[in-house]
């Protein structure tokens, strides 16, 4: 990373356009790299990714902004709290982007101790880092200094088929995925509370788009119609989501560490809400188009049994961010599928490296 880039110690964070030092968790995963990617390609800003690199990270997703002298990466579990402590201490953040977490339901259902560690105690040995190291930083940069918490709407639980989930909605997390995130959002704002720590936390909905670990909807689509598999669909298919392209989520991030108040939540919503059949055959579609075969992937639909507790519906009411930030989704749902599904189709390598080998598998069954 180049020393050419100013520490600059005034001014709120990232908004006057001078080059900041920004540190990501979850770095190497796929918002983390989407959101590293898009700060080496549209602003000044120095970054450091620290990840642990488990099974969905990968250093390919931030290939393309290695060579950039205003990256640098680091492996660090969040569970080392001196290892953490020590890249605060060197690299010295104006911002800290926390998106280093265990994500995947299914994972949460058959192995629920992993998310209590990364998501509960590595968000509080991160807070715990972070405090001490914002407590002493001159006034000026302690007054600048921000911790933006990227978390979930699985936080809030099930929806009817009416409403959406706001920053006001009551959290009723329903897997142990949804709940270590939970836990994660209230040692935030307990943080800020009590200590004064400059926290930002923003609830997202399902986010999609290159880069994402084949395990996810989407990729396992695409992925098991190219081998002429079945494609899985959860009970009747009729689980809806509210879909939000990374790239969009990563343009509400940034405005909200540029423009957001301390203590505040901002909900990250697509507007964009379709049952897991429906998506299912709108990836088949764009596969017919994309790389067509002798009759359409949608003849491979297969329902299975569903996961355990299965949430019916999320839905984002993203009217605060879009009020008080000015943000709104540009990608239409369309577009961002269709490259989404060209992404994976020219980059058939990079999922099979990010698997290691290893075949997609049913979890989340309940039986482990």
């Amino acid at each position: 990373m180049s020393a050419s880039v100013a520490h600059n110690a005034g001014g709120n964070a990232i908004t006057d356009g001078s080059a900041r030092r920004l540190l990501v968790t979850g770095g190497a995963g796929f918002i983390g790299s989407a959101l590293v990617r898009a700060l080496i390609r549209e602003t000044p800003h120095e970054v450091l990714a620290l990840d642990k690199l488990g099974y969905a990270g990968t250093l390919a997703s931030l290939r393309p902004v290695a060579e950039s002298e205003r990256f640098a990466f680091e492996r660090v579990d969040l569970l080392e709290a001196e290892r953490l402590e020590g890249a605060l201490t060197r690299f010295r953040p104006d911002a800290v982007l926390h998106l280093a977490a265990e994500t995947h339901v299914d994972r949460s259902i058959d192995g629920p101790a992993a998310f209590v560690e990364s998501n509960i105690l590595g968000t509080f040995n991160l807070l715990q880092a972070v405090r001490r190291y914002w407590a002493g930083l001159p006034a000026a940069q302690r007054d600048a200094f921000r911790l933006l918490h990227v978390s979930t709407d699985e936080v809030f639980g099930s929806l009817g088929p009416e409403g959406r989930f706001s920053e006001t909605s009551r959290y009723d997390p329903r897997s142990p995925y949804a709940a270590s995130k939970a836990a994660a959002d209230h040692l935030v704002a307990a943080f800020h509370h009590t200590y004064g720590l400059p926290t930002l936390v923003t609830n997202c909905s399902n986010n999609y788009g290159p880069y994402q670990f084949p395990e996810k909807l989407i990729p396992v689509l695409v992925l098991s119609a190219l081998a002429g598999e079945a494609l899985p669909i959860y009970g009747d298919g009729g689980a809806v989501r509210d879909w939000l392209y990374v790239e969009d989520h990563v343009r509400g991030l940034l405005a909200v560490l540029s423009r957001g108040r301390p203590g505040e939540t901002y909900a990250i919503g697509g507007d964009t809400e379709r049952d897991t059949l429906e998506m299912a055959r709108a990836v088949c579609a764009a596969l017919d188009a994309l790389e067509p075969r002798g009759s359409s992937y949608a003849e491979l639909i297969a329902f299975v049994p569903d996961r355990p507790g299965h949430d019916r519906r999320y839905a984002i009411d993203a009217s605060k961010i879009r009020r008080d930030l000015g943000w709104t989704p540009q990608t239409p749902f369309e577009d961002g599928l269709r490259d989404t599904v060209a992404w994976y189709l020219a980059n058939l390598e990079w999922c099979r490296a990010a698997l290691g080998g290893e075949r997609l598998e049913r979890l989340g069954t309940g039986r482990a």
